[in-house]
Order: C-alpha cells, then structure tokens, then sequence
C-alpha cells in the first residue's frame, strides 16, 4: 500500500487525476479485501463453536464469549462508513457460509471431543443445515440489534442451543 500512496502522490502533483483516481480505487479495493478477511475470520470461528456445540451437546462460557465476541466484531467490520450499508447484506450469508463451513469442520476436528474424530469423520457427523441455519439467525442480530444490545440478545438466543439451558443455568 506504502507504493500505490507515494504513485498517487506523484499522480496528484503531476496532474494526471485519471490516473490518480485509478490508484484510488485500488485502495478501496484492497480495504474492501481486507475488511472482507477479518469478517471471514470471525464467521469461521463463529462456526467452530456452534459445530463444537453441536456435536458436543453442551455449551461452555469460552464458545458463548468467542460466538458473542465474533458477532460484536462482525457487526462492527460488516457497516459500512456511510452507517447505512454493509459490505455483506443479510441475503448474502449462504454464500460465506458455504465457503467458510468446511475449513471450519476440519478446525473444529481438533477440538470437538479431544481431537478424537478426523475432519473427514466430523465431516459425515455434522448436520451442516443446522450449523447454517443457527449461524444465520445469530448474524441476522448483527443488523436488528445495537451493539449495546447485541451481547445480552446474543447470550438469550445461545440458550436454545443444545446444553444452552444447562449454561445458563450454571450447569455443566
């Protein structure tokens, strides 16, 4: 980036704006990129704790603050500058889901039950349709609620998860 800002700059003093504006969209480029990896990131590791949950059949304090934590940053990654767009719109999350599920299946591999099943085993045992469906519906908060909101709605909807109502209970 360090390059295509001392090209714009030389672009700029040289008067030569079209090329000037071909740089900035460049930039745009690459920052749109860039924001779109972090909020790849945070979605795979969103997914990782929902396999974990489901094939666990429980839910821990650590997989409720990762799944929160992942959705604040989304939420916070995923509006635009304007405060009035996203760079992923709620019709939009199939798509990354589909791309992110089975990396996350083979990471989850070496968590879920000890690292006891291969990513290729986890793959046969999870019900991606229920991984996609409770990822969709914690994402949809991201654009209903405020981010003062969004943790205390998120911790009530991982309750209806397995082993949700045991967590707030305070059992394990």
């Amino acid at each position: 980036m360090t390059q295509e800002l001392i090209d714009l700059r030389s672009c700029i003093q040289e008067g030569r704006y079209a090329d000037a504006l071909v740089i900035i969209d460049e930039l745009e480029g690459m920052s749109k990129q860039a924001i779109l990896r972090n909020i790849q990131a945070y979605l795979r590791i969103l997914l990782i704790h929902l396999i974990k949950n489901q094939l666990e059949q429980r839910l821990t304090n650590y997989w409720v603050a990762s799944i929160r934590n992942s959705l604040m940053e989304i939420k916070k990654l995923n509006l635009k500058d304007n405060k009035k767009s996203y760079y992923i719109n709620l019709n939009e999350w199939d798509n990354c889901i589909e791309d992110e599920i089975e990396i996350a299946v083979g990471d989850a591999s070496v968590e879920v039950l000890n690292g006891m099943y291969n990513e290729f085993k986890l793959t046969e045992m999870v019900d991606r349709n229920q991984i996609i469906q409770s990822a969709l519906k914690l994402l949809a908060l991201t654009y209903s609620y405020s981010a003062k909101e969004l943790p205390a709605i998120v911790a009530e909807n991982l309750t209806q998860l397995v082993g949700g109502e045991d967590w707030k209970a305070g059992r394990r």
